[in-house]
């Protein structure tokens, strides 16, 4: 089948996935502070939200939407802008008293699962350096005189999502069971939240900081 790259580049791609999927991002802090706070279900969900937006960067890579977008610096720039901003607004209800990541938060105010959902949705979408990946990674396994290059590329999209998922799982189970585990003190939780506005603050910064392809 045309729309189906050679094996080498499949078993090269798969790798690098791997790789990725495994190295710290602010989805990944998400996945774990929301399965901590709410439990697996807001976990899970979060999760679905994440997938769905790199599901949608595969898309506008393939078509060569995103290229477009990195292109002009202006609408780069508003991404990375909304992107940090988004991340900046996480870590702030982390360090509230009230806010959406306190670890003994009651379970009867917990937000929807779909408002989970679009949680994780919006921290993909908003994150460049995902965008940034999808147009100068992923075009590498494919040639761009290749006629079938982007059912190729949405192919390896759908590769990275299944090599990914099943690590994303695992944090998620890794994350209920921590919760179980953590005894219900107020010093341990606001650790937790301090440490997670840690990150999501660190991340914000890394991609106020990225560069568009020139």
């Amino acid at each position: 089948m045309q729309f189906i790259p050679d094996l080498p580049v499949m078993l090269a791609f798969a790798l690098a996935s791997l790789v990725l999927a495994i190295t710290p991002g602010p989805d990944m802090a998400l996945f774990v502070s929301r399965t901590i706070n709410y439990g697996r279900p807001h976990g899970l969900s979060t999760m679905a939200g994440a997938v769905t937006g790199i599901a949608i960067h595969t898309g506008l890579a393939a078509f060569g939407i995103s290229v477009l977008i990195l292109a002009a610096p202006t609408a780069f720039f508003v991404l990375k802008l909304a992107g940090a901003l988004y991340l900046v607004w996480l870590a702030i209800q982390a360090i509230r008293d009230q806010g959406g990541l306190t670890v003994a938060k009651a379970r009867g105010r917990a937000p929807s699962l779909m408002q989970s959902y679009w949680t994780g949705l919006g921290i993909n979408l908003t994150n460049p350096k995902v965008a940034l990946f999808f147009v100068t990674f992923l075009p590498q396994f494919v040639s761009a005189s290749d006629p079938a290059a982007s059912p190729k590329l949405l192919f390896l999209g759908v590769e990275f999502i299944a090599v990914s998922l099943p690590i994303v799982l695992g944090i998620v189970l890794a994350a209920e069971w921590l919760t179980a585990t953590l005894k219900q003190n107020k010093w341990v939780s606001k650790l937790l939240n301090y440490g997670f506005a840690a990150v999501f603050m660190g991340f914000a910064a890394t991609i106020l900081l990225a560069e568009g392809k020139r």
